[in-house]
């Protein structure tokens, strides 16, 4: 199977059989999708949702936040992972956004990510699902389900794979092949136990095809 077959057949997959694939953070506006991709690295979705709905209501807006102190955030967010670092980010970054940005989230992924706690991912992650932009977020389930299956390889970095992505995948699938990655490897094609025998894209998985010559060339 070529590479091009494999990207054809898992695009064509997901395109049927998940039309629709959004974020699973909740949010209401751009700041609160700021505040909760950056509270979500290392961390579930599912933890940040349980914590951002007291942390919105005592800092309801950026102005709010910014006047706040790191050690002031800290309480709301002490269950997410790396709190302290994320209330010290979280501080500065409504500083920034009230001071050079009038408390608006910018649409530049550059200027973005001069925010604190804004990296490529985190930009990137903001332009696709709020703006559309064609890029392609690269987490860690969207870098190790693209290696297991065969859509990079031996990628090093999520930049290279970023990059492979965006040069075999239409660019105006980006947004939401970023989401179909995502949730992939969130609930089938896991880090432990992978669910092949319940993974709708197997036949197109390098992984999957030389696990099953390995058994085949195992029978007696």
């Amino acid at each position: 199977m070529t590479t091009k077959q494999r990207y054809e057949g898992v695009i064509a997959w997901f395109s049927e059989h998940m039309p629709v694939a959004e974020s699973e953070l909740h949010y209401a506006n751009p700041y609160q999708l700021l505040v909760a991709v950056i509270l979500s690295a290392q961390c579930t979705d599912r933890r940040v949702n349980l914590t951002t709905p007291a942390l919105f209501e005592a800092f309801p807006t950026p102005e709010a936040m910014a006047r706040a102190t790191a050690e002031e955030i800290y309480p709301y967010i002490r269950s997410i992972s790396y709190p302290n670092n994320k209330a010290r980010n979280l501080a500065g970054m409504a500083r920034m956004l009230c001071a050079e940005f009038g408390g608006e989230v910018p649409t530049d992924l550059d200027a973005l990510q001069r925010l604190p706690g804004v990296g490529r991912k985190t930009a990137n992650v903001l332009g696709a699902v709020l703006w559309g932009r064609e890029v392609m977020p690269v987490d860690t389930h969207v870098f190790r389900v693209s290696e297991r299956i065969g859509l990079t390889t031996r990628s090093k970095t999520p930049l290279q794979t970023e990059r492979t992505l965006e040069r075999n995948i239409p660019s105006h699938l980006l947004p939401i092949a970023h989401h179909w990655l995502i949730l992939h490897g969130r609930y089938v094609c896991t880090a432990r136990s992978p669910k092949c025998d319940a993974c709708g894209i197997a036949a197109w998985c390098r992984k999957r095809a030389a696990d099953l010559r390995k058994e085949s060339s195992e029978r007696p």
